[in-house]
């Protein structure tokens, strides 16, 4: 049987957000519950995205929160980051659904686009009318994107995509791609062709997917490859301030940094569902065994972690909306974070003994969907050597 969520907070963690932080998150916990939990377990059987609730969370104005104008929520980051821990307290799929929605797509038409483009985009991705996704990844370049092989040549008054990209959230489900790609210059050498981004209407000729079946992992989350063959876009549909590959980065920043809230949920929903498990199960003299020392150690070890990962989160959060969060501290928010967040995952199963690997606990569920969330965005080790990049002064990459 899964357990009513308690709530997680140990050091008077509320007392640090504001009025409007607090109604955020609780106008989003009530969402979760009433609208995600009930369907979750069955969703991720059935490897099924509940595209069902896609329109009530741009009514509840998840997506591109952050954005002002537009039809957008308009929050600060601290509010954004809570809407995110709530919805990976649910599932990370649905989480990741939304921050592609808001970081990787409204972002970089928001920050990249002309007023044409966002003009005809945001107000109906805010509302969920229309839907989007990032096209970075490809099927050989994960981790050193400057790599990719996607091209774009100017044709006239148009431009002609070529190129493949994988591993894309949303993918066969999206109006629009955003599809970064290197642009052919006559006279310059490939490798130093920039990369631009551009809006690619998924219904062009040319333009087709293929989802990623036999996952055991993001199940209720719809994951595509993305294939073009001569694609054909206007001019008007090149994001005009895109420049070179710190754009996309740019873009990736705002997304771990909603990924860092959310798995504090996902690991917040693993230490709730152990502890209350903990305090009703009885072994030895018919004794709780939330009264073992190892059990308690383990509690212990989650509480701790959980803590020290929202005092982190907040601080970026608080430097965020100062405009002083660097990529490096979202790295080690994003590394962190994650990885407590799985170790949470692990001992919750643990605690849970056989019971732990059913779905009528959702511990198994969060600990291989943090396994991907581990690995996108970044994966542990780049995040690692991006911190060190950052205290030495030297790349080791």
């Amino acid at each position: 049987m899964a357990f009513k969520f308690q709530g997680v907070d140990f050091i008077q963690f509320d007392s640090l957000l504001s009025d409007d932080e607090l109604i955020v998150r609780a106008s989003t916990r009530g969402f979760v519950e009433d609208n995600l939990i009930p369907i979750i377990e069955q969703c991720n059987r059935d490897g099924r995205f509940p595209r069902e609730l896609v329109r009530p969370m741009g009514e509840l104005g998840f997506y591109g929160a952050t954005l002002e104008g537009y039809g957008c929520a308009g929050v600060k980051n601290v509010e954004y980051g809570l809407l995110m821990q709530e919805l990976e307290r649910g599932d990370s799929g649905i989480r990741s659904f939304v921050s592609v929605q808001s970081a990787l797509v409204m972002y970089p038409i928001y920050a990249f686009g002309s007023d044409q483009q966002k003009d005809t985009w945001l107000p109906k991705m805010a509302s969920g009318e229309k839907l989007g996704c990032f096209g970075l990844t490809e099927p050989d370049f994960g981790s050193n994107p400057s790599g990719m092989r996607t091209r774009a040549r100017k044709d006239g008054d148009d431009y002609v995509l070529n190129g493949e990209k994988m591993w894309i959230t949303s993918g066969s489900i999206a109006d629009v791609a955003v599809i970064w790609a290197k642009l052919e210059e006559p006279g310059v050498a490939p490798d130093n062709w920039r990369i631009r981004g551009f809006l690619v209407e998924t219904d062009r000729p040319g333009f087709s997917t293929h989802d990623v079946h036999g996952k055991w992992s993001l199940r209720a989350s719809i994951t595509s490859g993305l294939a073009m063959q001569d694609v054909r876009v206007p001019a008007a549909n090149l994001l005009p301030k895109s420049d070179g590959l710190k754009s996309p980065l740019m873009c990736l920043s705002q997304a771990r940094y909603g990924i860092s809230w959310g798995a504090i949920g996902a690991a917040m929903a693993c230490y709730d569902t152990a502890l209350q498990y903990a305090k009703q199960r009885k072994q030895f003299r018919e004794q709780p065994i939330a009264s073992h020392q190892l059990v308690q150690e383990k509690l212990t070890w989650m509480i701790t972690e959980i803590t020290k990962a929202q005092l982190l989160s907040l601080q970026l959060g608080r430097l965020k909306d100062q405009g002083k969060a660097e990529f490096q501290h979202i790295s080690m928010a994003k590394k962190n974070n994650v990885w407590m967040a799985l170790e949470c995952a692990r001992m919750a199963r643990d605690i849970l003994g056989a019971a732990g690997i059913t779905d009528d606990y959702p511990i198994m569920r969060h600990m291989i969907n943090l396994e991907s969330v581990k690995t996108y965005e970044g994966t542990h080790d780049i995040h690692t050597l991006i911190i060190g990049q950052s205290i030495t002064g030297v790349a080791a990459y």
